[in-house]
């Protein structure tokens, strides 16, 4: 019986083991674009727990446990006994008993640390507040697509430090392409997750506060939503503070010629970053959208398979 492996960051994994989730997950999108089936987890199921609402997270992963033979069950954290104080690990020990692998979507790390710590099954994070490791693992596979790697290329995150930001450090840390991480000075990402970079990168990965210094050069730039989920009482102080790191066509013609732009979404048409420069040539937003499918299945066969 081989070992239990999680996704709760990408920071947990090696260069070897980011690139398997990407190689496979580009084999099972041959896979379906071909009409091929293939059930390599007929008979397994999936628990999806959500603190917070999502769209892609929750219809990719209930999509790709259909596609691979297996059963999705979307619990949101109020419909179950966590809702009433039941305790984390209580609710990881039982749900092993029913369940072959368990996603959630919440706040805290720390929460899903404990759950993987007490699980006997596979856990894989789907969002918190600390790290989106599927999202960025879709925005690599994205890249792969368009550029067949990252090796050579500078990527520019624009915004606030958050989840996305995070990620992306740490992709950078183990991939080791040049990141340029450009945020106002108030919202710069977490303390611990920047020393880290400071202390092991082996590529160029700075923070700044002038996105155009930031893009310059930059093959990719990616940004988010201003206002994350719980931040709504922030939002005309966010709205302010951000006003000059909109991702619009002034930033994008100062990367390189062939830039791509990446949004996780949902977007804030208009405020994070134009209609003009989200639906022109320049945008694989939707193309990201669509791989959160295919390594999201990557994932659960790698994860959850024999």
């Amino acid at each position: 019986m081989k070992a239990k492996k999680d996704l709760l960051s990408l920071y947990d994994l090696n260069k070897k083991e980011i690139e398997a989730f990407l190689t496979r997950a580009l084999e099972l999108k041959k896979k379906q674009k071909k009409g091929e089936h293939y059930h390599p987890l007929k008979g397994k199921t999936l628990g999806m727990i959500f603190e917070k609402p999502s769209t892609r997270t929750r219809v990719s992963f209930e999509v790709g446990m259909f596609q691979l033979g297996g059963l999705a069950l979307y619990m949101r954290w109020t419909d179950t006994q966590l809702g009433r104080g039941e305790s984390v690990a209580d609710t990881a020990r039982t749900l092993s008993r029913y369940m072959d692998g368990i996603m959630i979507r919440t706040f805290s790390q720390a929460t899903i640390e404990e759950f993987a710590h007490n699980a006997t099954v596979p856990v894989i994070n789907g969002l918190t507040d600390l790290c989106h490791p599927c999202q960025i693992l879709a925005d690599l596979l994205t890249i792969r697509e368009k550029r067949k790697g990252m090796k050579g290329l500078k990527v520019a995150y624009i915004g606030d430090g958050n989840n996305i930001a995070h990620s992306w450090i740490h992709a950078a840390l183990r991939l080791q392409f040049d990141l340029a991480v450009a945020c106002p000075k108030t919202y710069c990402p977490d303390a611990a997750v920047l020393e880290t970079a400071r202390r092991e990168a082996a590529s160029n990965i700075v923070l700044l506060h002038d996105p155009f210094e930031a893009v310059k050069n930059a093959h990719v730039i990616s940004t988010d939503t201003w206002v994350s989920m719980g931040q709504e009482k922030e939002y005309h102080g966010r709205i302010k503070a951000f006003q000059n790191f909109q991702v619009n066509a002034k930033l994008v013609e100062a990367a390189a010629p062939d830039v791509m732009v990446m949004h996780c979404l949902p977007a804030h048409r208009g405020e994070e970053i134009t209609d003009e420069v989200m639906d022109g040539g320049h945008s694989v937003i939707f193309d990201q959208a669509e791989n959160r499918l295919h390594i999201q299945k990557a994932i659960l066969e790698l994860l959850m398979g024999k």
